[in-house]
């Protein structure tokens, strides 16, 4: 091998052996979690390996031990920064237990079997999904090859596959209720035409709550996608119909900011003299002092935090039944209802 080859060449674990002067097994022993290996030796391999450039290939020992560490995570909709918090929480609580995070992108509507065979190309040891991606398909292949899942806000797809998802009941419930507190009496709500479980399960319980306490609900006004766009959408679709109005029902925060923006750009009413309005998830643009909105707050991290814990189980006990957890929520009143300062 010439001189030009030699240093071109990806250093192995047999030249940091060399160099340290030591077995192979002992440069192994130095890069794996828990195993023993003498001070000494652990000096010397870790010097080698500085001075070579090594790294472990970590991806090829875990396909070679079956074990990869990888978990897939199959997301969506990243331009809300609750979806994007919640990826954010579950990408570092991964790597803190050691385990290695593949974002692996979608949209809805998209064919997922690219998902599907790329998690098996990469061997992974358990997927997580949080996007609107159905999640059947995807169960039914990581229950045929043993791949651990969790959902996320979810529907429930069977025994095999733990589920994490925000009190839906609750969120819808507190909105209404809030709605009926400062003294409205005939809502409309902004909603959207994509599906969305968590959304429908939310909604549903809103309009449950504001009937039993009197609430006249008089519009559900639409637009095509629980985002931003969709929120200005579904505010024009109100102001053309004329419809007089006290509350406001937004079904999350995101669609909210459109709402808003869209309302004071082609309207005269005022949030809160003319209109109140709730949204939820409490994303951090809704405590901007532009919005102001009193919101349903739902934990990014706490529902992260309990998918890792549900996908760890998973794989520790593939078989153990586990209980779909559920994360609580919680009223943050601010302007958009009349509060002078947020609780």
């Amino acid at each position: 091998m010439s001189n030009d080859e030699r240093a071109n060449r990806v250093p192995t674990s047999d030249d940091v052996a060399l160099l340290a002067g030591v077995s192979r097994s002992a440069v192994s022993r130095t890069f794996t979690a828990g195993a023993s290996v003498a001070p000494a030796t652990r000096e010397k391999v870790i010097s080698a390996a500085k001075t070579l450039g090594y790294r472990v290939n970590f991806l090829a020992r875990g396909l070679s031990q079956q074990r990869t560490n990888l978990v897939a995570l199959i997301v969506s909709d990243m331009d809300n920064s609750l979806r994007a918090r919640t990826v954010d929480h579950l990408a570092r609580g991964l790597a803190t237990l050691g385990f290695r995070p593949l974002l692996l992108p979608t949209e809805p509507g998209e064919d997922v079997g690219y998902l599907i065979d790329m998690m098996l190309n990469y061997n992974v040891n358990g997927t997580i999904v949080t996007s609107d991606t159905p999640p059947a398909e995807i169960a039914q292949e990581c229950a045929a090859y043993g791949v651990p899942l969790v959902l996320i806000n979810k529907p429930e797809v069977g025994t095999h596959v733990s589920n994490v998802s925000i009190d839906t009941a609750t969120a819808g419930r507190l909105a209404a209720e809030e709605l009926a507190r400062v003294g409205c009496k005939r809502i409309a709500i902004a909603s959207q035409r994509r599906a969305s479980h968590t959304i429908a399960q939310r909604k549903a319980a809103f309009i449950a709550t504001a009937r039993s306490l009197g609430l006249d609900i008089v519009g559900d006004f639409q637009g095509s996608v629980q985002n931003y766009g969709g929120g200005a959408e579904a505010a024009e679709a109100f102001i053309a119909s004329c419809i007089e109005v006290d509350g406001v029902y937004c079904v999350n925060d995101f669609m909210a900011l459109g709402f808003l923006d869209q309302l004071r750009r082609l309207s005269d009413l005022r949030v809160p003299e003319d209109i109140k309005l709730v949204a939820c998830d409490d994303i951090a643009e809704a405590a901007w002092q532009s919005y102001d909105i009193t919101s349903i707050r739902q934990d990014p991290k706490a529902v992260a935090d309990a998918a890792i814990a549900a996908l760890s189980k998973r794989i520790e006990e593939p078989e153990a039944a586990q209980p779909h957890v559920i994360i609580p929520v919680t009223l943050i009143r601010r302007r958009t209802t009349g509060a002078s300062d947020p609780i």
